[in-house]
């Protein structure tokens, strides 16, 4: 029997198709990585019967980076990225061997179904995909096909089904397009990122951002936030005059006049105006006009619209959105969520949807009445060929989803019912008064038919008072006539809705991308989120766009990434070369970085006004080895010691605390050691800025600590302190902190694990010795008389912390910080703790802990 492999874009995707085609009967396993699942079942492909085997993968399968020292910023000019360095395609996330993954349920398979999301980033993953599977599968015979693709906008029965029954190809070019996107902002973003980065921050002390990033999406989107901040700065508001009549209708019931001039601007104009009129005791009907008038129902639903909506009614961020949107398509809640089309096809089952909604509580009478007296046709919108619009596909309640997922399935499902209503019909009466020689107005508007505002109530006529039944020469006495004194405003800052809007009107992204580009200026500092969901820059984002518009306005202006979107999209139609559209476009970048990089000057002029060099920032805190004077410890990201005598910048660990650390210092430098802390309950450790930024030693990488150091007698070094394996991670070393006492902890130099141990002992202290059993480091533990909780009264004790009985109950196991969800695992293989002294001899067996004495650590796991 021939068997067919089927891999969707999600575990959960991979679970809810399998379960249609299978109508259930299906056995399901873990695969190897542990993460994606694998569903069997038998039934017929290609008019024989054969074994269906469905999986998944977890988005992208590779990434692209570049080779070897292209990826060291100290060592590559960032001139030569864009195009001498090579790249390569490298696994995504390593940790889930997602490649190995598919190749063990692929080998021996005969066909191949691909149920990858059905958009240019979707057929990319496919061509991943099958480099993993193909080389592996069963040889074919006289050109047979083997490779399908499923093409579905929802997760329905009839949609599944229908995909399965007329299976197509993938498409190579949308593929290559993903391709040359990935390139491009590869080699642009890290070329102009480096720079700028080192330049600035080699300078100023103050930037407050560990990267000073560049993007040839992300600069033009931060351009549209620094324009709209430079109209208001510059604003400079006028002031203003308007009159401002009231008239009686009866004796409780007055109307307020508009004046037809608006507004004027010379205060003694409008003195005049109001002078010609306000001795006048009547106002005189001059016409009136009774006019029926539509409100339209909205275009159907595509993924910008619900981005802008979720932002400025929901209070959702675009990010966030979009992932909840997602989450509710992969639950078969809705339809695909990345779609430009606004328009439904001719054959598009619209009662099918509605119906699901006949019974929901919210809005069951207004569906059932659509249903009974016949829907609507939607409005014909745009047409992008890709997916319908969104549609909620079945129903759902608050307490199914959630009420973050609830409030965006309930505007989706509002939407959508909206779009097959009927529009709101209103009739807008007008009547023109005449008070002297000025002519003023009043309108007013009667709901006739609320139609589509039924369902969506905050798009309704607003409720305004009637207008009296009147007719040309009627008057109406004049209660009130009086001058306003006004003052025009300057615009507020962008809203998020107000940013898509402009992204997706000058071509800047996609709808899957806009959401990432507002996230990463938000992320790197360039701007921050206020009240309303408004964009405000930073000083940062003002002082590069300002810098960019200086030298190059190219860089930031959506020119050039607009007409870089429209060589991708030809790609992606087969239309343009994709060796030529890359090669002309890095072409065109390269150009640029040169000039950037030679008027650099410019920018850095506008720098220097608003941020400190380093010389002027931060507080001294520790000596420097080589000038033994005072460096200063700039907190601001990224944080880091600077000399101003030697003119040397040393990168400190991130998201910590730092102080010194005893006045102690480095046997091999004389820098003064620094103590980097996550906090009382997380890990600490030392370091010596030099050896941290210049690694001693072959087997040291830049940014280590005293923990990690392999000096064979300093007192500080992962030789005299570490103990042994990390009990959760493969490659870390448990070591013990010296400054942790009375409250004693032992921390994992690669991962999270923290093991707080022999709390009230005066001196903990690695002894030389080893375990017989595990070959960790033993631990000395002293502890006062009146304290100690060793048996018989005892003082000291020196054991295993994995495997000696009495140190179990000294010891409970906590996590610094969130813990990588790929450690996970019991308790493995005790090495030694570095390279001077615990490690087994060579070609001796590593011994194993019994597992009937498992410590505290290990049975954390249990």
């Amino acid at each position: 029997m021939k068997t067919v492999l089927m891999v969707a874009e999600k575990p959960s995707l991979a679970q809810s198709i399998a379960k249609i085609l299978s109508r259930g009967s299906m056995s399901s396993h873990k695969g190897l990585n542990g993460t994606c699942s694998v569903h069997e079942y038998s039934g017929t492909f290609a008019g024989q019967p054969v074994r269906f085997k469905m999986t998944s993968v977890c988005g992208h399968v590779m990434t692209l980076d570049f080779l070897g020292k292209y990826n060291k910023w100290d060592k590559v000019d960032p001139a030569e990225l864009f195009s001498q360095a090579p790249t390569e395609k490298k696994e995504a996330n390593p940790k889930l061997n997602m490649v190995k993954f598919l190749q063990v349920e692929g080998k021996g398979c005969d066909y191949i179904v691909l149920w990858l999301d059905c958009d240019k980033e979707g057929e990319n993953i496919c061509f991943e995909v099958l480099d993993a599977v193909l080389p592996v599968m069963n040889p074919t015979h006289g050109g047979e096909k083997t490779v399908f693709r499923a093409r579905f906008s929802s997760i329905t029965d009839t949609d599944i089904c229908a995909a399965m029954a007329r299976l197509g190809e993938p498409d190579h070019n949308e593929a290559l397009s993903v391709d040359a996107r990935q390139e491009l902002d590869l080699r642009i973003g890290c070329a102009f990122t480096r720079f700028q980065t080192k330049y600035f921050q080699g300078k100023y002390g103050n930037l407050d951002s560990s990267l000073i990033s560049f993007g040839p999406c992300q600069t033009p989107t931060l351009g549209f936030c620094v324009e709209r901040h430079d109209k208001i700065q510059s604003f400079k508001p006028e002031t203003y005059w308007v009159l401002q009549a009231k008239v009686n209708v009866d004796k409780d019931r007055s109307l307020l006049l508009d004046w037809d001039r608006v507004r004027v601007f010379d205060r003694e104009i409008a003195q005049m105006f109001l002078n010609m009129t306000k001795l006048e005791k009547e106002a005189q009907v001059e016409a009136t006009s009774r006019k029926e008038k539509a409100k339209q129902r909205p275009l159907a639903l595509n993924t910008v619209e619900m981005l802008r909506v979720a932002s400025s009614s929901l209070g959702m961020g675009p990010q966030h959105a979009m992932q909840t949107a997602e989450r509710l398509y992969t639950q078969g809640y809705i339809s695909y969520p990345r779609t430009e089309t606004t328009h439904y096809p001719e054959n598009f089952d619209l009662k099918g949807p509605l119906r699901q909604q006949a019974n929901h509580p919210y809005w069951a009478d207004t569906v059932k009445r659509l249903l009974a007296e016949g829907i609507n046709r939607p409005r014909k919108g745009h047409d992008a060929g890709d997916h319908p619009p969104i549609t909620p596909m079945r129903s759902a309640t608050e307490a199914e989803l959630g009420s973050e997922a609830w409030r965006l399935y309930e505007y989706i499902t509002r939407h959508f019912i909206a779009t097959v209503s009927y529009d709101c019909r209103y009739l807008q009466s007008t009547i023109s008064f005449r008070i002297g020689p000025e002519h003023f107005t009043c309108t007013g508007k009667t709901v006739i038919s609320p139609g589509f505002t039924e369902i969506m109530p905050w798009q309704s006529v607003p409720l305004e008072e009637s207008l009296p039944t009147c007719q040309r020469g009627d008057t109406f006495p004049v209660s009130e006539m009086k001058m306003l004194e006004k003052q025009t405003s300057p615009p507020d800052y962008l809203t998020e809705a107000e940013l898509i809007t402009l992204m997706e009107k000058h071509g800047i992204g996609t709808d899957a991308s806009i959401p990432v580009h507002i996230n990463n200026i938000c992320q790197r500092n360039y701007v921050t989120v206020e009240s309303g969901r408004r964009l405000r820059p930073t000083n940062l984002g003002i002082v590069l766009v300002h810098g960019y518009y200086k030298i190059d306005a190219e860089l930031v202006l959506p020119t050039i990434r607009s007409a870089v979107e429209k060589q991708l999209n030809l790609i992606a139609q087969g239309k343009a070369d994709y060796r030529q559209v890359l090669g002309h476009t890095l072409d065109v970048f390269k150009r640029k970085f040169h000039y950037f990089v030679d008027s650099i000057a410019g920018m850095d002029e506008l720098m220097e006004v608003s941020f400190s060099p380093l010389a002027a920032t931060g507080k001294p805190l520790s000596r420097c080895g080589k000038c033994h004077r005072f460096m200063k410890y700039i907190q601001a990201k990224p944080s880091r010691l600077h000399c101003s005598h030697c003119d040397e910048t040393y990168t400190l660990p991130q998201n910590g605390t730092i102080k010194l650390y005893k006045e102690l210092r480095c046997p091999l430098d004389d820098f003064e050691l620094v103590l980097w802390s996550s906090g009382s309950r997380g890990k600490s450790y030392p370091l010596c800025p030099y050896c941290s930024n210049h690694p001693p030693f072959r087997d040291m990488k830049k940014g280590m600590g005293c923990n990690e150091c392999t000096h064979p007698t300093c007192q500080h070094s992962l030789s005299m302190l570490g103990i042994g394996q990390c009990v959760e991670c493969e490659s870390g070393v448990l070591v013990l902190d010296p400054t942790s006492g009375p409250k004693w902890k032992v921390a994992c130099n690669k991962c999270n694990v923290v093991a707080h141990c022999f709390e009230n002992a005066y001196r903990v202290r690695v002894s030389a010795d080893t375990c017989s059993t595990c070959e960790a480091a033993l631990l000395a533990v002293d502890f006062n008389k009146a304290k100690s909780p060793l048996p018989g009264d005892e003082t000291q004790h020196t054991g295993c912390v994995f495997c000696d009985p009495i140190f179990q109950e000294l010891v409970e196991l906590k996590h610094a910080a969130s813990c990588h969800p790929m450690h996970r695992g019991g308790p493995g293989r005790r090495q030694g703790r570095g390279r001077a002294r615990g490690r087994r001899p060579p070609g001796k067996p590593s011994a194993r802990r019994p597992k009937d004495k498992m410590s505290a650590l290990a049975a954390y796991f249990v």
